[in-house]
Order: C-alpha cells, then sequence, then structure tokens
C-alpha cells in the first residue's frame, strides 16, 4: 500500500502513468465519503420519487460543476503554494471573516445534525438499547477522539473503509433495482418535468458537499500533494471521487424510482430514509433491510468525520493566516498537532450537544441557510479571479471551459441558494 504521506513532500515524485496515479488516489475519496450524507439521499430519493429517471441528467451536472470547483481548490493550492484561506485572505480580510462565521455557525448547526443522523440509523437497527440523543452524543465523542487522536493516514483509511461499505451498500441496491437501458438513457437527455425546477437545484446543489470543496486543499497537503507536478495526480483523484459521488447518487435516484415512483408515498428528512428500509424488506427480505440501514448509517458517519476534520483544518488555517504565519513557518500550524485544530473539534463536538436537548432555534437556522446560500457563488467567484491572476504560472490558470463552467456554476449556486433560504424562512429545515 502506498504511503499515504510520503514523509517529505519535497522529495517525492509524482507518478506519470495513468495507473500509477490511479494507484494513489485518496483525497477524492474522503471528498466522496465527506460530500455525500443523508441530505443528498434524500435529494435524491425525492427526484428519483416524484419524477423517476426524468432528473438523472441533473445529477450528472452537479457532479461536474462540483468537479471543476473542486479541481480548481487543489490546483490553486498546487500551483500557487497558498492554500484556499490565503488566496480569500489575499483579496481581503472579509472574504476570509465572512468565511469563517459560515464555518462555525455552520458546523454548530451541522454538529448536532449529523450527529442525530448516525443516532437515527441505529437507532432503527437496535431499538430501545439507548435513548436517541444519547447515541448522537457517542457517535460525536467518537469523532472527535478519533479525528483529534489519529493522524491523516489514519484517517484516511478509516474514511476509504466507510466508501466501501456506503458505496456498495447502495449500489447494490440500485442493481437490484436497476432499471432498463433505456430508461437510464432516456434520464440522461435534459428535461424539465412540470413542477421539477426546484428539485434540479436541490439535486445540482446537492451532490457533494460545501465545507467539503473547500476542505480538499488540505487533504491533499497531508497526502503530500504539494507542487504544480502533482496536479495531473490531483485531478485523477478527483474525478474519481466524483465519479463515485454520481454513482451514489444516481443509485439512490434509481431506488426513488423503482420503490416509490407512483406510489403517492413522499421522503421527508432522515427519518424517512428509516421508513425506506420498510418496502426495502417486503421486497427483497431483513438481510437488505439490514444492509440499508447499515448502508445509511455509514453515509451519515462517513460525512460527520470528514467534516470534523476539515472543519478543524479550516479553522486551524484561518487561525494562522489570520496571525500572519507563513506555511513554510508554521508547518504544523493546520495539521492534527494544531490547538486550533483540536479547539475547533471541542466546538462542533460539544457545544451542539445543547441542540439536541431543545433542537435547532429556528433563527440560527435561517442564519446558516442564508450564509451556506452565498457560500457556492462564494467559492466559484473566488476560483474565477484566484485562477486567472498572474499569481499562477500561466499553464496553470483556468482554460475558457473552465471559465465557462465556473460562471454557469454561480448563476445554478445562486438559484439553488435562494431555495435554501426559502426553504429555511419557511421552517423547514429548522426540523
Amino acid at each position: 500500500m502506498a504511503d499515504v504521506t510520503g514523509g517529505d513532500a519535497a522529495e517525492r515524485e509524482a507518478p506519470r502513468t495513468l495507473l500509477g496515479r490511479l494507484g494513489i488516489v485518496g483525497p477524492g475519496i474522503v471528498v466522496a465519503v465527506t460530500g455525500v450524507g443523508a441530505g443528498d439521499m434524500v435529494t435524491s430519493l425525492v427526484a428519483g420519487t416524484g419524477f423517476g429517471m426524468a432528473l438523472l441528467w441533473a445529477v450528472v451536472l452537479g457532479a461536474l460543476l462540483k468537479c471543476f470547483l473542486t479541481e480548481g481548490i487543489g490546483r490553486w493550492y498546487m500551483a500557487s503554494g497558498e492554500t484556499i484561506l490565503e488566496g480569500w485572505h489575499s483579496i481581503g480580510r472579509l472574504a476570509s471573516g465572512y468565511f469563517v462565521m459560515y464555518l462555525l455557525i455552520a458546523t454548530f448547526v451541522f454538529g448536532a445534525a449529523i450527529t442525530s443522523t448516525c443516532a437515527l440509523a441505529v437507532n432503527a437497527m437496535f431499538p430501545d438499547v439507548l435513548p436517541q440523543w444519547a447515541w448522537a452524543a457517542l457517535h460525536a465523542v467518537a469523532a472527535f477522539l478519533l479525528v483529534g487522536v489519529g493522524r491523516y493516514g489514519l484517517f484516511e483509511r478509516v474514511m476509504k473503509l466507510f466508501a466501501a461499505v456506503k458505496f456498495g451498500i447502495v449500489v447494490l441496491l440500485g442493481v437490484l433495482l436497476a432499471p432498463s437501458l433505456s430508461e437510464l438513457a432516456l434520464g440522461l437527455v435534459p428535461r424539465v418535468p412540470e413542477g421539477s425546477f426546484w428539485n434540479i437545484l436541490a439535486v445540482i446543489g446537492g451532490v457533494g458537499g460545501t465545507l467539503t470543496l473547500a476542505s480538499y486543499g488540505y487533504w491533499v497537503r497531508e497526502h503530500g500533494w504539494r507542487r504544480p507536478e502533482w496536479v495531473p495526480t490531483m485531478r485523477i483523484d478527483v474525478v474519481t471521487g466524483y465519479v463515485l459521488t454520481g454513482v451514489f447518487m444516481v443509485s439512490m435516484m434509481i431506488v426513488g424510482a423503482q420503490l416509490l415512483y407512483g406510489t403517492g408515498t413522499s421522503i421527508e428528512g432522515s427519518e424517512g430514509l428509516v421508513t425506506l428500509a420498510n418496502p426495502l424488506e417486503e421486497r427483497f427480505g431483513p438481510f437488505v433491510r439490514w444492509l440499508f440501514l447499515i448502508g445509511f448509517w455509514a453515509v451519515a458517519t462517513g460525512a460527520m468525520l470528514g467534516s470534523w476534520n476539515g472543519g478543524a483544518h479550516l479553522f486551524a488555517d484561518y487561525v494562522r493566516t489570520a496571525r500572519g504565519v507563513s506555511d513554510q513557518e508554521a508547518a504544523e500550524g493546520i495539521s492534527e498537532k494544531s490547538p486550533w485544530f483540536r479547539a475547533f473539534l471541542v466546538w462542533i463536538t460539544f457545544p451542539p450537544m445543547v441542540l439536541l436537548i431543545f433542537g435547532r432555534p429556528i433563527t440560527l437556522v435561517i442564519v446558516y441557510a442564508s450564509l451556506g446560500a452565498l457560500f457556492f457563488p462564494f467559492l466559484a467567484l473566488t476560483l474565477l479571479y484566484l485562477l486567472n491572476s498572474r499569481r499562477v504560472d500561466p499553464e496553470y490558470r483556468n482554460r475558457t471551459l473552465t471559465n465557462v463552467v465556473l460562471v454557469a456554476a454561480v448563476l445554478l449556486f445562486i438559484a439553488a441558494g435562494v431555495q435554501e433560504v426559502l426553504n429555511g424562512l419557511s421552517g423547514r429545515a429548522g426540523g
């Protein structure tokens, strides 16, 4: 097995062959495990339940847009030698300040939501063993210990294990329920069925994560890919991650389309995912029901672990950047050894436990939705600026196609962001 961090990055040589590059993929798999959570399962299921396979093209488009964004973050780091936080800080303190505000609010709400989802899955498998809030707290503490004590190599190996479980199970369900090839092919033709517009935006915006994308630069850094010659390897890694993500979303859409399309049944929230286990059991037996619940748990828990690690890297780097300490001067400043890395783990683990008892205040959810609605357009716009600037050598600047895709992403994600804010205002996101 290839060494994950590989010692001194300056001494490592980038592989030159496709097989060599595929043999060391890792951060892209971490992105796939982190970026696809229970919310993405719900989004793709709802699309399949309401419109069959007609919105399959939206899954492909969403994965493609996020692939371009993530590749841009990795390319910026390797070509400029600066993290994305340093890039934002160079644009202005307002840019990096907005991001850290979003980071702290988002992770406070997310810390309670994701652990509750993990608990929901376990509680469905082992009812009446512990109350749901206790399962949630146990998951939060386990994530705190694993991410805080372990190093990146261990973290990546654990995430690859979750990838095998979650993608393996969900793809198996998709195969068991597979529609005809003609139906799949027809779903790849862009069309907008009546009443599907907001579902299309949800699918496009939900393929992958938000903070996940920004975290990618730190995972490639920990992997040892720190110079421009690693860009081709990074691109293979990103494509691998989003192929997995797309296959997962398509599989969940198939499950919704084949099990629930035309039945009048609706899936709302993570609780609806648990009830999906019942029709699966009726059709395939109790073993498949258990497989689904294990897959559901792996989806939520993998997203939790990745968010704990990625968010901690981002916060530690914000503190380092705000203090004006260079990456070279503070080699451990954004690593798992950083006190700011561990301080953030405390923040995302323990304060959100209050929300497990009292619920999520609707005002906080509205602020979270509003700030989150700005994130994707913010990311796309800043990448447009940074990757067309003289701070990047000409050969690593954006090509015309990349610029066109990023502009399209800005427009689509603004529309998707408006939907997210409206959901927050309606109280649906407050739970």
